[in-house]
């Protein structure tokens, strides 16, 4: 839901309301580690350190606290998911909730630009 909670920020922003599809149980999807996958999802393993420091790998509108380490544990990187998501009250997930593409039900309104 990374990019999940951003999409839903920026529809938000254009006074859109969507609905985002999460396959997990909670914020952050594989960012949560969990000893056993019970979904079948791959996640993060325990000892994961992210390998981009927090600048380049923070929302441009909400960055890490200051006290965050530079490279981060990845629960402190979950911990940031749940924050950004609380920080602007993104409600509009359903849990458990898988998603796939279906080209029968691509909007009629999307057009590709032919020039």
């Amino acid at each position: 839901v990374a990019n999940g909670l951003s999409s839903i920020k920026c529809f938000l922003d254009e006074d859109l309301e969507p609905t985002c599809f999460e396959r997990s149980n909670d914020v952050g999807g594989l960012w949560k580690f969990t000893e056993i996958s019970k979904d079948g999802m791959t996640r993060v393993y325990k000892s994961l350190v992210t390998n981009v420091c927090k600048e380049m790998s923070c929302y441009s509108d909400f960055p890490f606290q200051e006290d965050y380490p530079n490279f981060m544990h990845q629960e402190k990187f979950w911990n940031y998911l749940q924050e950004f998501a609380e920080h602007f009250d993104l409600k509009y997930i359903q849990f458990r909730r898988g998603s796939r593409t279906e080209p029968s039900l691509m909007p009629s309104w999307f057009a590709l630009d032919a020039s």
